[in-house]
């Protein structure tokens, strides 16, 4: 599958207002590989529901950093539990407890912060995709959670040419909280993503 920009600027005209369903069921249909990728942060739960609703075997890939909440870990296996997830599980190379009696969790400023973003979740990414190859990847992406997400779309291009389809991008937190009280959906906000720190901070997966 290989789109031009104009055909996507072309598809993301046509997918305002589509419900999310029927926009995965579109790329399905006109991919190979779809993977999702998830870190169970809130409302993260739509896009999981979503895409398990139209086809149950699309790899749900997690790339756990290793601190998350133990709320996070509980909802997460809920999730997983509920939805039939067909999930992959990738952690770091080097456990939490080793990286804490190193370097801890640096702040955003220290240099050290590249490295610890770098072992924690850039790394076991490269290694997902790397395994999945995959040629469409879902994601929960939305306008106005970053300056950078601002600039894309529904459909848009990853860096090494992979569709990113995010069939909530125009959503509201209301909008979403209306559609967890419809499918009776679990959420859960006690979270944390420690190379983030900051909400509107990028963390490198999406750059």
């Amino acid at each position: 599958m290989a789109f031009t920009t104009e055909d996507i600027e072309s598809l993301n005209r046509q997918f305002r207002g589509i419900p999310p369903q029927e926009i995965i069921s579109w790329a399905i249909k006109n991919g190979k590989n779809p993977v999702v990728t998830t870190n169970f942060r809130p409302y993260e739960v739509t896009i999981l529901h979503a895409v398990s609703d139209v086809n149950t075997d699309i790899p749900v890939i997690w790339c756990d950093t290793g601190y998350n909440t133990p709320q996070t870990y509980k909802h997460a296996e809920e999730l997983i539990s509920r939805l039939g997830l067909n999930i992959k599980h990738y952690v770091p190379l080097q456990t939490s407890a080793h990286r804490d009696a190193i370097m801890g969790i640096p702040q955003i400023d220290d240099p050290m912060h590249v490295i610890f973003t770098e072992q924690v979740k850039l790394e076991p990414f490269r290694r997902a995709m790397k395994e999945h190859k995959p040629d469409v990847w879902f994601t929960n992406l939305r306008k106005g959670q970053t300056a950078h997400r601002d600039s894309l779309d529904v459909l848009s291009l990853s860096s090494d040419g992979v569709l990113k389809v995010s069939p909530f991008y125009y959503w509201s937190d209301t909008q979403l909280d209306f559609y967890l009280a419809e499918y009776k959906l679990p959420n859960e906000h006690k979270y944390f993503d420690p190379t983030k720190v900051l909400e509107n901070r990028e963390c490198g997966l999406h750059t």
